[in-house]
């Protein structure tokens, strides 16, 4: 299940099967696989529901999900002199996507439930050689993968839920953690125990129909050791121009919202930008939906609600999603 590959990067490179994974933090599970600080490993991931989706499936796959497997986590993976109060680095070497992808949404999970009820719907999509995924014709999204989940084990004795971020990983979904960028991630047991998954193809900030591109992936990440950091939570550092790139062609067009209620405010941003991309590009309600979860990107502009004064909510949509982009 691990073994150590010849490969293009200097080092020790190990790899690692989507064959070992779990579906709970849990301090108490053995290592998949076992490391030095600075070793390199490519770890395959499935995508997010472990394999319950495939090209081929309807919305059905969907309605009948086993959520006890949702998320998948390939690992974990222990560090060799890891000690809580130890940060690890995370570099992100590598990303092969496998051409395909899927976006959801049901009546129990995102932002605007109340304006869909029951709806389901599902969204296949299939990347294009140019790198980018369709989502009607003239609607086209640039992938630019990265793993929503990443971390280390907690401290805390017994089996968590993957599903909520915490201060050492988990369901972060930090779309800048991207080839190219490196994530520090504070230690709390002995061997740090990695562990990656919920990989995505493309996702806007805030994922606000609680999925992405859901997507199989295989991600190649060096592993590094800084003794003593005491982080307080994640932390990460992306490459100069690399966070928008893709998207920086044509520039944006963005919603606003105010007012006292942060989570009102992203709630009415969302649902103007779903209005705007009806009125101007055709787009159903739903496929509106979709797009403002895997492009568009939540930003607060006043976060700190003070007596005289509200919030503002900002939501930008690229436009190089509708003209193919550079």
């Amino acid at each position: 299940m691990a073994t150590v590959e010849g490969t293009k990067y200097a080092g020790k490179v190990h790899y690692l099967s989507d064959e070992v994974r779990h579906f709970k933090w849990d301090n108490s599970l053995a290592p998949a696989l076992t490391v030095d600080s600075g070793d390199i490993v490519t770890i395959k991931c499935r995508e997010g529901a472990d394999g319950q989706v495939t090209p081929e499936s309807t919305v059905d796959a969907m309605k009948n999900l086993d959520w006890d497997r949702v998320h998948s986590l390939t690992g974990p993976i222990a560090v060799r002199g890891a000690e809580p109060g130890d940060a690890l680095a995370v570099e992100i070497l590598d990303f092969e996507h496998e051409g395909w992808g899927f976006t959801v949404f049901h009546p129990y999970g995102g932002i605007l439930v109340d304006d869909f009820g029951d709806t389901w719907a599902l969204k296949i999509w299939t990347v294009d050689e140019d790198g980018r995924a369709e989502l009607v014709p003239g609607v086209r999204v640039p992938i630019d993968p990265f793993c929503g989940v990443m971390g280390v084990a907690p401290a805390e004795p017994g089996r968590h839920s993957t599903m909520p971020p915490r201060p050492v990983g988990g369901n972060i979904d930090i779309r800048h953690l991207k080839k190219g960028s490196t994530a520090f991630f504070p230690i709390e047991v002995p061997d740090a125990l990695f562990s990656v998954g919920d990989c995505h193809l493309a996702q806007g900030d805030g994922e606000i129909c609680s999925t992405a591109i859901e997507a199989p992936l295989t991600v190649t990440v060096r592993l590094t050791l800084q003794k003593g950091r005491n982080l307080p939570s994640v932390q990460y550092l992306t490459p100069p121009g690399s966070t928008t790139a893709k998207y920086e062609s044509e520039g944006y067009f963005a919603t606003t919202a105010m007012g006292v209620d942060l989570h009102e405010n992203v709630c009415v941003a969302a649902r103007s930008m779903i209005d705007w991309l009806e009125a101007e590009h055709g787009l159903s309600r739903v496929d509106g939906y979709f797009l403002c979860s895997v492009a568009g990107d939540l930003k607060i502009a006043v976060p700190v609600v003070q007596e005289g004064h509200q919030a503002c909510v900002c939501f930008h949509m690229p436009l190089n999603v509708f003209v193919g982009g550079s």
